[in-house]
């Protein structure tokens, strides 16, 4: 596959490096460490009027209907400047609408784009495995509507939205609704994450009703929405780990440089350079691999067989297992690079391992996607 960036990416990647360095985003994401602000409101003011929310939606609904690699491209970005926005659940839960059967998506779908309204997925549930088998909220016809019950944790900037795309069983079967958080029933709780400079939240679902209107999509189309979700969510994940990654590896350059110890830069000496390099080759790997699937998955057909279904999977897992470890390992050499000063408040790496810690965990860890990876090798030998 071809890595080269198009002119129309490189302004992409340019114009949201300039923004998020004029507008010095991680002192901004320090500021919300101890507010009550989700995100940086200001900063995706900004990010609208470069179309960050409109990329992933169709021409036909208001948007400028980009790939998933450009999507990835901004994730990068993002993560590299460890900002505070919705980017990654607004971009997934456009695309859930995008191709869902909801009354009024375009209207939706349009103000999504203008940044007027924040939609956030709601999938991941407190012990279930990352998939439609972990499911278990509950969807029940009522009189022309629906009630749902349950309850969804690790909601991105749930507190900020004004609807959830949430997935639920119905008669059984995966189902998705579009739910406003302002319903009654539905309770949106902050939760305190490893993460300082994100809002995740539990939402919890206790009999909340809503019309027929809300469904998106039922059974075997629901199902592969979700999947495509998934896969969508994954590869974002992945995409800010490498941003993460790019920006540990500039700090710990920059500062081994600088660190004079017996007389002479650490950076001179061989032990570190070796590290440096290790960290180097495990970005360069994650890159790839992130690449790699946002290139798959923009490739699949709508109506994807079994075998290219098979290699979107493995794609994507790869890029997620691979990436996974390698952002802990990279923060994990940086720090020790850093010495004494790297386990202090006032620098910013700590605010970049946290988020490369939790990305690791979001959408499925590594051990699961070695596992998914597992499965298909198996599948593909019988």
């Amino acid at each position: 596959m071809d890595f080269t960036l198009t002119v129309e990416q490189r302004g992409l990647v340019d114009s949201t490096r300039s923004l998020l360095t004029r507008r010095a985003s991680v002192e901004h994401a320090r500021r919300l460490i101890d507010s009550t602000e989700g995100f940086d409101a200001d900063l995706w003011k900004d990010g609208t009027d470069l179309g960050w929310p409109a990329l992933g939606i169709p021409e036909r609904d208001g948007g400028l209907g980009q790939q998933v690699v450009d999507l990835a491209l901004v994730c990068a970005e993002l993560g590299h400047g460890l900002a505070a926005t919705p980017f990654i659940p607004v971009s997934v839960a456009a695309d859930a609408l995008a191709t869902s059967t909801a009354e009024n998506k375009s209207k939706l779908l349009q103000l999504i784009s203008e940044g007027s309204l924040i939609v956030g997925w709601a999938f991941t549930e407190f012990g279930r495995p990352w998939g439609t088998l972990g499911i278990s909220t509950a969807a029940v016809p009522q009189g022309g509507g629906y009630r749902l019950s349950g309850t969804k944790v690790n909601v991105q900037d749930a507190d900020a939205a004004q609807f959830l795309v949430v997935d639920a069983l119905l008669d059984g079967a995966p189902a998705r609704f579009l739910v406003p958080t302002d319903a009654r029933g539905v309770e949106v709780v902050r939760q305190q994450t490893l993460d300082l400079t994100r809002s995740y939240c539990d939402v919890r679902l206790d009999d909340v009703l809503v019309d027929g209107s809300a469904l998106c999509a039922a059974g075997a189309d629901a199902a592969a929405a979700i999947t495509r979700s998934m896969h969508l969510h994954t590869v974002l994940v992945c995409a800010e780990l490498v941003g993460v990654g790019q920006r540990l590896l500039a700090m710990t350059v920059d500062y081994v440089k600088e660190r004079v110890q017996f007389g002479r830069p650490v950076g001179s000496f061989q032990a570190v350079k070796h590290k440096c390099a290790d960290m180097r080759i495990w970005l360069q790997g994650s890159t790839a691999a992130t690449y790699h699937a946002a290139m798959v998955l923009d490739a699949a057909p709508e109506n994807a067989g079994p075998e290219s279904a098979a290699d979107v999977e493995r794609a994507v897992s790869v890029a997620k297992a691979y990436t996974s470890d390698a952002a802990g390992r990279i923060a994990g050499e940086a720090l020790q690079l850093h010495g004494g000063i790297g386990f202090t408040w006032e620098h910013n790496l700590h605010l970049y391992l946290r988020r490369a810690r939790c990305g690791a965990l979001l959408s499925g860890d590594a051990r699961f996607h070695r596992e998914t990876l597992c499965r298909l090798l198996e599948s593909a030998s019988v």
